[in-house]
């Protein structure tokens, strides 16, 4: 007990609590502010899309900057909304197209930004519309054809269904077969099917495929503002005459087309640092995919089924941050955590630094006021001749510490006042001494 009391207010005591206090502060803010993992993993689409190569470019461009990008082809968006909402798949982020996912079963999923057109190309052949003057133009016009509306599992299958049906053609009203855009193209050629939805960019390699092929055209959307009005996702984009492909003249003049945004999803615990990383490396990637969109356009935060990532939508406005535009990445990450943890303690410690004086004179109240609880109790004895020599020892005691007590020249009053009173009991004894004897 009387160990304790001694070292409570011993400044060593006091010096090692407060390191031992901010460490555990450090500590808790350095795991409530976690770096980003230097590893995560991207769900594409098929290895001949868009999404493919977009993943590849921004492989590379992650890799320059010390974050290893994995990527996980599969069957379209709809394998990739499923994926990313395993917990146990691995997968980080994914390739969204827009107006597929129900929002309402992807609470946790937030967008990182639109970084591409999809246009819907219908593609079809001329002798299977001979009595409409070889041209396809309504949706409507497929009515008894034989279709592909692409395969389980794309965000093909999920739009062309929902444009179909707004189109007044239910299932029974056509030959849907639901096929890869490869096994669809074979069976084209080979008389097997009218037309193909695909939604692709036209910078896809997958897209090449189709207008190598004979005899092949493109669907003018001329409707293209009606549906827009009745699924708010989809834009109207105008495809000039010959973008998909000069050589083969495709399209034979300027078309409508509709197109969804090919979106970049995260889960919404994405570290904040992560999504800078990403954006940047979007830009870049971005300034060589503009066949449709103008200069700038993307990344976008426009057309977008999952809210944006508040960090995403301040980079979009803003660009990156000071730390970021200026240095290597995993400098201003190390700088911004170290900001970060450091700012909060600031905020704590600060006034509790203005509270040291106070705190000081305080714990030096008490120590004296132990002295005089001392002092006190050997006044209450000084009569009693059986507690003399144990006085003595007490007093003696009492003036070796309070000899080796140390204060700022502000607390010598109160020190040289203590000394006096133990001065002052020492003569009460030495004259109760005398008249004994």
């Amino acid at each position: 007990m009387n160990f304790n009391r001694k070292n409570i207010y011993n400044p060593l005591s006091i010096s090692l609590a407060f390191l031992i206090l901010v460490s555990i502060l450090f500590a808790t803010l350095w795991i409530l502010v976690p770096p980003p993992p230097r590893s995560i993993e991207l769900a594409t689409g098929f290895p001949t899309g868009l999404y493919q190569q977009f993943g590849e470019k921004l492989q590379s461009g992650l890799a320059q900057e010390g974050v290893s990008l994995k990527l996980r082809t599969t069957g379209g968006t709809i394998d990739n909304l499923a994926l990313i909402n395993d917990p146990n798949s691995g997968v980080d982020f994914a390739m969204v197209q827009g107006g597929v996912a129900d929002i309402s079963k992807h609470s946790n999923l937030v967008s990182i930004a639109g970084v591409f057109y999809e246009p819907v190309w219908v593609w079809y052949r001329e002798s299977a519309f001979k009595s409409e003057g070889g041209r396809l133009s309504l949706l409507s016009q497929l009515k008894g054809k034989r279709v592909s509306i692409g395969n389980e599992g794309s965000g093909t299958l999920s739009l062309a269904s929902q444009l179909l049906e707004a189109s007044g053609l239910g299932v029974k009203d056509f030959y849907a077969e639901k096929l890869k855009p490869l096994q669809a193209l074979e069976k084209f050629k080979k008389g097997e099917l009218d037309a193909i939805f695909l939604v692709s960019a036209v910078e896809a390699p997958l897209v090449k495929s189709f207008y190598e092929t004979a005899d092949i055209r493109l669907m003018n959307f001329e409707q293209a503002d009606a549906y827009m009005h009745l699924f708010p996702f989809l834009s109207k984009v105008t495809v000039p005459r010959g973008v998909v492909s000069i050589a083969y003249d495709l399209p034979r003049q300027n078309i409508q087309v509709l197109a969804a945004t090919a979106t970049l999803v995260g889960k919404n615990d994405v570290s904040p640092a992560l999504v800078t990383l990403l954006l940047g490396e979007t830009y870049d990637v971005l300034k060589t995919h503009s066949y449709l969109q103008k200069p700038g356009e993307f990344p976008s935060d426009s057309g977008l089924d999952f809210p944006i990532h508040v960090d995403a939508e301040i980079y979009l406005k803003d660009g990156p941050s000071f730390l970021h535009r200026y240095l290597p990445f995993w400098t201003a990450v190390w700088i911004g955590r170290f900001a970060k943890i450091v700012i909060p303690l600031l905020v704590i410690l600060i006034p509790l630094f203005t509270y040291i004086p106070a705190l000081k004179s305080l714990l030096l109240r008490l120590k004296l006021s132990q002295v005089y609880e001392e002092l006190k109790a050997i006044e209450r004895n000084a009569l009693n001749s059986e507690f003399r020599e144990k006085n003595y020892e007490d007093l003696e005691n009492i003036e070796q510490r309070v000899g080796n007590i140390k204060v700022s020249m502000l607390d010598a009053k109160e020190l040289y006042d203590l000394k006096s009173h133990v001065g002052e009991v020492r003569g009460r004894l030495n004259s109760l001494s005398q008249r004994k004897s």
